[in-house]
């Protein structure tokens, strides 16, 4: 299941996963995706790795942007994770 965390003025929508133990690991999976014609961008970031297990349609400046976004807000996955998500309507 991935949570919404935020959408980005170009209809990026930032989406993230819940705890996902292995290994002893707590793993939490960032998720980016853009409509664009026919389908999405799409790139998706395993904290706290930074890996890349999706990137398709996105450039590397974007990504670049992204893994910063994730290193800055790493700390703010985890917490809204742990809780089950944001509830992004009650934020405002």
């Amino acid at each position: 299941m991935m949570y919404p965390f935020v959408e980005y003025a170009d209809k990026t929508l930032v989406t993230h996963s819940h705890i996902i133990e292995e290994n002893g690991l707590k793993i939490v999976e960032v998720h980016f995706e853009r409509p664009k014609p026919y389908g999405f961008d799409m790139a998706r970031c395993s904290l706290p790795s930074y890996e890349w297990i999706i990137r398709d349609g996105f450039t590397d400046d974007e990504i670049a942007m992204f893994e910063r976004s994730c290193r800055d807000g790493a700390h703010i996955f985890y917490k809204y994770a742990e809780l089950g998500g944001a509830d992004i309507a009650k934020v405002v």
